[in-house]
């Protein structure tokens, strides 16, 4: 897996005014969809409001890869990354 990315992430943070899932996701290399699953997110947070943020690598999938082969099984896939789709040069957690 040579091709892992690694990035320091905190723990948490408190959205500030204007700050969007978006900006978050960017700012720290994390899937969008992996950020709104992990914070159990029905609707756009508010200012003020405490996100946590996935740990784990950000990998880019190879073609030929599975969600089992990457975290184990299929479920801590979709756990971890908020999707059940996988495609070559998607950004994962591990």
């Amino acid at each position: 897996m040579e091709r892992v990315l690694l990035l320091r992430r905190p723990g948490c943070l408190c959205l500030k005014r204007g700050q969007t899932l978006e900006d978050v996701a960017r700012t720290f290399s994390l899937p969008l969809r992996a950020l709104v699953s992990f914070n159990g997110l029905a609707s756009d947070p508010e200012e003020g409001q405490v996100l946590f943020l996935p740990e784990g690598d950000l990998y880019e999938v190879r073609g030929g890869e599975t969600m089992a082969l990457l975290s184990g099984s299929e479920r801590s896939f979709t756990a971890k990354n908020g999707t059940k789709w996988l495609y070559p040069t998607q950004r994962v957690l591990l």
